[in-house]
């Protein structure tokens, strides 16, 4: 526990020492204002949809998520990769498992961290008007675990490349089939099919979160993706030890 925590504030720490983060905060803040303005005009218009406002606001976040789970976690193992100090942590009292949780551990922090300050969107609407906040806390989960799964695909691509560059690009690749996956569901005829690819269908998910409809179906395949992509990621570094 004492590796994994070490390695998590070192891992921390560097995220807040390195410029790209503050560009990707300011960003990331900038266009979900810009998003959550245009979302209150567009529902502020005569015949504008019903329904909550926030469930709106994560169901245009989808490709948000897919930009920070590319940016944030290609240096995680890359970086080591390319400047060799992987081989001297490698040799330290700590184990593969242990450096990809507290590296994967970081990110996911430093990720929710992002979104705390869009907390003040609800409140902006609490005041002005009554919110569900079981919706709303439902949409904040969703935007957690379709985080830590797209963090964890990254985690995995940093442990192949020592470029930076080629992990963002194979994360990205990865996660834009985990999203076409959905629209297999259309094209299946087999019941079972369609089905499958529905579970697996990442954007309706989101939705169904952001609307306060929680299935555990979908958060049994969060977890265990993630979980599988971390297990990867070990095996990775693993391999690499002993070449």
């Amino acid at each position: 526990m004492r590796a994994v925590l070490a390695t998590y504030l070192r891992e921390l720490r560097a995220y807040f020492l390195s410029p790209l983060a503050y560009v990707v905060a300011f960003f990331f803040l900038a266009i979900n204002g810009l998003l959550f303005g245009l979302m209150i005009t567009q529902l502020a218009q005569p015949g504008a949809p019903s329904g909550p406002p926030m469930g709106y606001f994560f169901g245009s976040t989808w490709l948000i998520l897919i930009v920070l789970g590319t940016i944030l976690p290609m240096r995680l193992l890359s970086e080591e990769l390319r400047s060799g100090s992987i081989e001297v942590l490698m040799t330290a009292p700590i184990t593969e498992g242990q450096v990809v949780a507290g590296k994967y551990l970081a990110a996911l922090s430093f990720f929710a961290l992002l979104w705390l300050p869009t907390l003040g969107y609800a409140g902006i609407l609490a005041h002005y008007g009554e919110v569900q906040w079981g919706p709303i806390a439902a949409g904040y989960l969703s935007v957690l675990l379709v985080g830590a799964l797209f963090l964890a695909v990254g985690t995995f691509a940093s442990a192949m490349t020592r470029s930076q560059l080629i992990a963002a690009v194979v994360t990205f690749a990865i996660l834009i089939v985990l999203f076409l996956v959905g629209l297999l569901e259309q094209l299946a005829t087999a019941e079972v099919w369609k089905n499958a690819f529905g579970y697996l269908d990442i954007s309706a998910a989101m939705d169904e979160l952001g609307k306060g409809v929680l299935d555990t179906r979908r958060l049994v395949y969060y977890i265990s993706t993630s979980l599988f992509f971390l297990f990867l990621t070990s095996r990775a570094l693993e391999d690499r030890k002993w070449r």
